[in-house]
């Protein structure tokens, strides 16, 4: 079944689905050999860009770099590098993330300051910087031959270079998280838009080792930009949590090229700011479906509350706590640690006014458990997605956190990541 977020059409391409964005990926041998590790995202203009970043206060060097170039609010290109991290390296970090901007700014012939960078990978190992630059000129190159076919009408199936950018930069992801949409406007014209992202673990609200990349072709500024990220960041990817660790190279960046010509105005802008909450939200709830070893993905709804921030709150501690986590694993339906996550959330509410769900099932009412059939509470939890809701009946406000379980496969994973 087609998927649509508030209307628009779902379309192939991802990042390259908008018009005048290209993205390809390559196998550069970061650390494996045959794995895809380098992409490359291109504008054929320069574009207006915004971004979010990590508020751990250990930040990776490309992060820094991205920063300083996107200060304008423009952007033309990214690289993105999985395989290292390029974090906590010392001047050498800073030199490697400097030379990725420059090799790209090189092949395509952009300013070096119109390039942004990210790195996803482990921390504290310097960069195998001659394999990255190696990568990037393949990249770069692949890329100009794209462009090249794109303006003689020859142009290769156009999801392909985007989709083997969506695989580079993956880490522990086991699947890949790639968007595109397209909305014909009101005024006229056709806005698209494309997204990917990474993140399966260090995934925990103010961003986990997670990276995301919007691309569209519409003319929106980066000043609203910024404003509509942020926003849309607050109630996706700072909703989302795997295990409670926060990285050092957590990056949301999203570019704008105006290619389609058509600036959004009254309904499409609506619409224009919907589609960046609604693809963000798409991506995290994939990411939490992605969870180190998950086996089931979890949603937390808590309503009736009387602030939005401690709904969030609430939401964020109960997909975070580790016991929730393990009893959603074992199946067990034992609400009194859904009740203890939200207590100590830091939220202000009365707990014998909570009503706690699972699924449709009532498990406790006014603070106290109520007779219930474990049999419907087990088929409610061996299922693949368990929604938890609680309803505080205190105030108007609400709010939605997505998590997984807690299984043996994480520590497997994390035991050996370094290797």
């Amino acid at each position: 079944m087609e998927k649509t977020v508030e209307g628009w059409k779902q379309l192939a391409g991802g990042v390259a689905a908008p018009k005048g964005f290209y993205a390809v990926g390559v196998q550069a041998g970061i650390k494996y050999p045959d794995k895809y590790d380098v992409a490359l995202i291109y504008s054929k203009v320069q574009a207006q860009a915004a971004g979010v970043y990590t508020k751990n206060l250990v930040k990776a060097h490309p992060l820094y770099l991205t920063q300083r170039h996107l200060d304008n609010g423009i952007a033309q290109a990214v690289v993105i590098n999985s395989g290292n991290a390029n974090a906590c390296v010392g001047d050498f970090g800073d030199k490697s993330a400097e030379a990725m901007a420059e090799a790209v700014a090189k092949v395509v012939s952009i300013p070096k300051e119109d390039v942004l960078v990210a790195s996803t990978g482990v921390i504290g190992v310097e960069m195998p910087i001659e394999r990255v630059l190696t990568g990037i000129s393949n990249a770069g190159e692949e890329l100009l031959s794209q462009v090249g076919k794109d303006l003689q009408g020859q142009q290769d199936t156009p999801d392909d270079g985007a989709h083997r950018a969506a695989l580079a930069i993956m880490t522990t992801d086991t699947v890949v998280k790639e968007y595109a949409y397209e909305l014909p406007c009101s005024q006229g014209g056709v806005i698209k838009f494309g997204a990917m992202a990474k993140g399966s673990g260090m995934i925990h609200p103010n961003m986990g080792t997670m990276l995301g990349f919007l691309t569209t072709d519409a003319d929106v500024p980066s000043s609203v930009l910024q404003r509509f990220l942020r926003e849309a960041v607050e109630e996706s990817f700072n909703m989302v949590t795997v295990d409670g660790d926060t990285s050092t190279n957590d990056m949301v960046v999203i570019l704008a090229n105006g290619a389609s010509g058509v600036t959004p105005s009254g309904d499409d802008m609506v619409h224009f700011e919907s589609m960046v909450k609604g693809i963000c939200i798409q991506l995290a709830k994939d990411i939490a479906r992605d969870g180190e070893g998950a086996s089931k993905f979890m949603e937390v709804i808590v309503s009736g509350v009387k602030t939005r921030e401690d709904a969030r709150k609430i939401a964020r501690s109960i997909c975070g706590s580790s016991l929730v986590k393990a009893a959603l694993f074992g199946e067990d339906a034992n609400w009194g640690r859904i009740l203890t996550a939200a207590g100590y959330s830091g939220a202000d509410f009365n707990p014998s006014r909570v009503d706690i769900f699972l699924g449709d099932l009532v498990v406790a009412q006014g603070g106290k458990g109520v007779s219930f059939s474990e049999e419907t509470a087990k088929k409610i939890l061996e299922q693949k997605e368990v929604q938890i809701r609680l309803a505080l009946n205190d105030g108007e406000e609400s709010a939605t956190a997505w998590g997984c379980d807690l299984t043996h496969e994480y520590v497997t994973i994390n035991g050996s990541y370094r290797t």
